[in-house]
């Protein structure tokens, strides 16, 4: 391969570790004294405490790239123990060059239970101060880490609010919760956000581990066969989008399933389009312009990182839709590594799909400045 012909791959996942005072450095006074902060747990090291969750959020998996499987675990010491790139912006594009990432899409990882979180004024304050947090970080290389900002959606009006005032600040896309504070997603109340969103260019994203019950607890069996089930919540969130006729209603809608991988989506779309033909008499669905396969292929944009499965079924699914991910610095990434993986997975794709789905799916996008052949040396002075 000449070196004009080499891709410099873009992430279209990837992560921050909060620092200790991301939210209560910048959180609303009013919720001051609530504002998730670090503790020390005996069991688990330092950790984040979130009242009015049951558990504390652990940081040791979520900053846990690169690390030997036979080392990965709950615990961490203290935060100096972490990927400080994963915090500290001066040294995140050190981080990128190794991996030979020229960009990163950034969402949060704190942020991701927080989704959960049942008080949603409470949770519009934390995103809130997230999102001053996030903007500080990216500020640092607006030309290679763009992120992603989160939003509560409480109701409608201050959804399209949060939309205009978060595109005027440079964000490019925003991260929804699994679920809203009103109707679920598919309902016309939304309609209006949904063409605010359309209008602004702002796609729309969904994250594994953001809904109800989404979580890595398996309901039997070995506690790990909760990971088989992390992406099932995303999963019902398209499916909400797609027999709820959102897309008929919005045919420019771009909505992302994030990190939940794209290998199983073939057999889900033949099992979407099966339900439709055969079932939605009696279990009652809109009646939909297209079949449930057709607004999957055009309208949801997927992300994965390592998942083999998803280059052998590109066939089946759309190039176009597909996005790579390192999901740097969480434990499932293929950070340092994603050169070496990438090689040995992508080596059946053409060119042109290569670029499609390590590079130009993820900027074309979000519109992301960033030129069609980047090069890391002269990406690392940007």
């Amino acid at each position: 391969m000449s070196s004009s012909e080499i891709i410099v791959p873009i992430s279209a996942d990837s992560h921050i570790t909060e620092p200790p005072d991301c939210y209560s450095a910048r959180i609303d006074k009013a919720w001051a004294d609530k504002a998730p902060h670090i503790v020390n747990d005996p069991k688990m090291g330092e950790v984040f405490r979130i009242p009015g969750l049951d558990r504390p959020i652990p940081m040791g998996l979520i900053a846990a790239a690169g690390r030997d499987p036979k080392d990965l675990k709950y615990k961490t010491h203290n935060y100096r123990d972490l990927h400080p790139g994963g915090y500290d912006a001066t040294k995140r594009l050190a981080d990128q060059d190794r991996d030979g990432v020229f960009g990163e899409i950034i969402y949060p990882s704190v942020g991701m239970l927080l989704c959960n979180h049942p008080d949603f004024d409470f949770k519009r304050a934390c995103f809130n101060a997230y999102n001053l947090w996030l903007e500080e970080y990216c500020d640092h290389a607006p030309g290679r880490l763009f992120g992603m900002a989160q939003i509560a959606m409480r109701t409608v009006e201050e959804g399209i609010a949060d939309l205009q005032d978060l595109k005027a600040r440079g964000f490019r896309g925003v991260m929804m919760p699994g679920e809203p504070a009103l109707s679920d997603y598919h309902d016309p109340i939304y309609d209006p956000f949904y063409e605010a969103a359309v209008a602004l260019k702002m796609p729309l994203s969904f994250h594994i581990l953001t809904s109800s019950g989404a979580g890595i607890a398996p309901t039997r069996g070995p506690k790990i066969n909760g990971f088989q089930s992390i992406i099932r919540g995303n999963q019902d969130i398209l499916g909400t989008f797609i027999f709820g006729g959102v897309f008929d209603r919005h045919p420019d809608l771009k909505i992302v399933c994030v990190e939940a991988d794209a290998g199983w989506a073939p057999h889900w779309m033949y099992r979407a389009d099966h339900a439709y033909n055969h079932h939605r008499y009696w279990m009652k669905c809109d009646e939909l312009q297209r079949m449930p396969s057709d607004y999957f292929k055009e309208n949801i944009y997927l992300t994965f990182q390592d998942d083999w499965s998803a280059f052998k079924a590109k066939d089946e699914l759309n190039v176009e839709r597909l996005m790579w991910a390192n999901d740097f610095p969480h434990s499932d990434a293929t950070w340092p590594r994603s050169q070496e993986i990438l090689a040995q997975q992508t080596q059946d794709l053409t060119m042109h799909e290569k670029q499609r789905i390590l590079r130009d799916n993820v900027r074309d996008l979000y519109d992301l400045p960033i030129p069609d052949a980047p090069h890391m040396k002269e990406a690392a002075h940007a």
